[in-house]
């Protein structure tokens, strides 16, 4: 269940900017993050991208498949970006993951995506990604993920922050924890854990939205090249695919 710590952490790239020196740690996630949630979201407000990014066709701007699952992450991650007070330590610090973790499973599931902070920082970053959450769930169904893909989203999320849980109580897991970071690996931080769950369904619902069903597939296709979806099948993260 930990396996996702054994993987380097890409930063996020515009898919216009063509490949970077990747950049690892919490840090570069957050940096990353505080750049282009608000350009992007600038963007959207100025009709220069189709909104929410899942109602992309492939003659859209944006509308490849690597956009997609991108700026959809990118959408359910601006609930995180814009917790007052920007206490990420709560998220990528060792000495605060069990006061983060505790925070989400107290915090009372929600099914908003329009959200109201109550002030302590670590109850609005528990709401933040619930709402995050909810967002890919309601992209989901915008782009007709199959429903076997679309259920338990939370639970499973749930289920996955209690085991960090257990981890983090083991002894010596924030040295541990400053270890993996220092040889390029991702240790159960709330941060990592978030982005790992918003990176997989968002690629759930970029297939959907770009390739389609079975039945709609063969008229989308012709525009797309032959190894793309061999490549995606297999990319962890939208970088993976620039290039393409």
């Amino acid at each position: 269940m930990f396996d996702w710590y054994l993987k380097k952490i890409r930063t996020a790239l515009k898919p216009d900017e063509g490949p970077k020196e990747v950049r690892s740690g919490p840090a570069a996630i957050l940096e990353d993050l505080a750049r282009r949630v608000p350009r992007y979201l600038n963007d959207v407000d100025e009709g220069k991208l189709i909104y929410p990014a899942c109602r992309r066709a492939l003659s859209d701007v944006n509308g490849e498949v690597h956009c997609v699952w991108d700026h959809t992450r990118l959408e359910a991650m601006r609930y995180v970006m814009l917790v007052p007070g920007h206490d990420f330590q709560l998220l990528s610090g060792p000495a605060r993951q069990m006061e983060m973790i505790d925070a989400y499973l107290l915090q009372r599931a929600h099914a908003e995506t329009a959200v109201e902070f109550t002030g302590v920082a670590s109850s609005d970053f528990a709401i933040a990604i619930l709402a995050g959450l909810n967002w890919l769930t309601h992209c989901a169904q915008l782009a007709e993920v199959p429903p076997a893909q679309q259920s338990g989203t939370i639970r499973n999320f749930r289920k996955v922050v209690t085991l960090a849980r257990q981890w983090w109580l083991t002894e010596g897991a924030s040295e541990r924890c400053e270890q993996l970071i220092a040889n390029g690996q991702q240790p159960p931080l709330m941060l990592y854990l978030v982005w790992s769950e918003y990176t997989r369904l968002a690629k759930q619902i970029a297939a959907a939205a770009v390739f389609g069903s079975s039945i709609k597939r063969s008229a989308k296709l012709f525009a797309l090249p032959t190894d793309l979806i061999a490549r995606f099948e297999t990319a962890q993260d939208p970088n993976d695919l620039l290039g393409v």
